[in-house]
């Protein structure tokens, strides 16, 4: 009786085999390869442009959502459009209520406008395109936001009125080029302000830029700013106008819900429910209410198109897999046929017909692994080239290797169960018969 050889002895045995027929063996490890490292190719390109497209929409560090009144989805425009009917400050009371939200770091008040109404000018330079801010203290954390030169606003300047103001790097550049513009002055309208900072994002992220659509969607909010503290916005503007809030959550993927939850407080505090289309008190303006400017929603959007797009290619690539699969299917067939003898031997020495497929199915598990790994390592070379070549991020997904080695080993033994039946069905007498 030949002694019943356990996984470890059929391992031993698939290696041999292989190794007897080295170049048999790669061709038919081929299609595995490439099928497998196309996959991998494809997976770590989407999901390095998927974070690509979440940091050009959002942002790096900043987790910040912006909550202001629109009507339909576009802004309000107060400098056309007036303060809508029924539409006041937000209360110190929806403020506490944001704050105490699960998921928010910091909120804070602010108002905006754009230079168009009121012009930011310097000497005789002007600042044509600015938006100008009037923001509460807690606003530039917030905002992510911090000081280079000079310094913030004080609760002093808040309480006295102080008509002071903070520039971004964009508008201390057009204004003043390369001198240093704390302590200069600037006027809004007819009204002069002494700057006493410039300010800029915590962050170095920059989005990329390859397009003019990348331009427009990427940096809308790149325009020169300059900044008010909220309570000298009335000098230049109007009292009582209804305020935005800003918001930031502790991490990006709460964001939508948390902009979602803000609006609804402030336009409950206005008594504006989810189904209505005007503004309170009974005003003209249609579907004017707060929202929040999803902008994760937006990334999830283009990044399931990406996905959509790119899910083809994974299956265009699955067809090698299958192509593979067959290859493997042939040889382990043409391998039967040549060990016929030696499986009629076997048998006629007492071994049982799964003994027999155990080692073929093992021999052709062992053949796609190893097809498996190299085509994971073929796979993450490529995605590099790919990303070096084209200038497309990657970012290797370990889930995606694990499930590729896995599937290439279901491969074999599906492919290599029909070649193992029909190894373990030979009969004894004709096989030892077999020229």
């Amino acid at each position: 009786m030949v002694r019943n050889s356990g996984f470890g002895e059929n391992v031993k045995l698939a290696f041999r085999g292989i190794s007897t027929h080295k170049m048999r063996s790669f061709l038919t490890m081929l299609g595995i390869i490439i099928g497998i490292a196309a996959i991998i190719a494809i997976v770590s390109t989407i999901r390095g442009t998927n974070e690509q497209i979440k940091q050009n929409l959002i942002g790096a560090g900043t987790n910040s959502v912006t909550v202001s009144i629109k009507q339909n989805d576009w802004d309000y425009e107060f400098d056309w459009m007036g303060i809508p009917d029924g539409f006041y400050p937000v209360s110190e009371d929806s403020m506490q209520q944001i704050r105490e939200l699960p998921g928010v770091r910091s909120a804070a008040r602010f108002v905006r406008r754009n230079s168009s109404s009121q012009p930011v000018s310097a000497g005789t330079t002007r600042l044509d395109g600015c938006g100008i801010y009037g923001v509460e203290k807690d606003y530039f954390d917030t905002a992510g936001l911090q000081v280079v030169k000079g310094r913030l606003f004080g609760d002093v300047d808040y309480r006295n009125f102080s008509k002071v103001m903070l520039l971004d790097r964009s508008a201390a550049k057009s204004l003043f080029g390369t001198a240093d513009p704390v302590g200069k002055t600037v006027e809004i309208g007819d009204e002069a302000f002494m700057v006493v900072g410039v300010i800029d994002t915590r962050s170095t992220f920059r989005p990329t830029i390859e397009t003019m659509d990348d331009y427009y969607t990427y940096m809308g909010n790149s325009t020169p700013k300059v900044y008010l503290t909220i309570a000298e916005w009335p000098i230049v503007f109007q009292f009582d106008e209804p305020e935005a809030v800003m918001v930031r959550a502790k991490d990006t993927d709460s964001m939508t819900e948390i902009g979602r939850r803000t609006a609804e407080i402030l336009n409950s505090a206005l008594g504006i429910s989810d189904t209505s289309e005007k503004a309170p008190e009974g005003g003209d303006e249609q579907n004017i209410r707060y929202k929040a400017d999803d902008l994760l929603e937006q990334a999830r959007q283009i990044q399931d198109l990406s996905r959509s797009t790119n899910s083809m290619l994974i299956w265009i690539a699955g067809i090698s897999l299958l192509v593979g699969g067959i290859g493997v299917m042939n040889i382990m067939l043409v391998s039967v046929t040549e060990r016929t003898r030696e499986i009629g031997l076997k048998k006629a020495l007492g071994a049982r017909k799964r003994r027999i497929l155990s080692q073929f199915l093992t021999e052709a598990a062992v053949l796609t692994s190893i097809g498996g790994v190299l085509g994971v390592a073929v796979g993450i070379a490529l995605a590099y080239v790919i990303h070096f070549v084209a200038q497309v991020p990657v970012a290797i997904s370990v889930p995606s290797i694990i499930v590729s080695v896995v599937f290439s080993t279901v491969v074999g033994l599906v492919f290599g169960l029909l070649p193992s039946i029909q190894a373990a069905r030979l009969d004894p007498i004709e096989a030892l018969r077999y020229e």
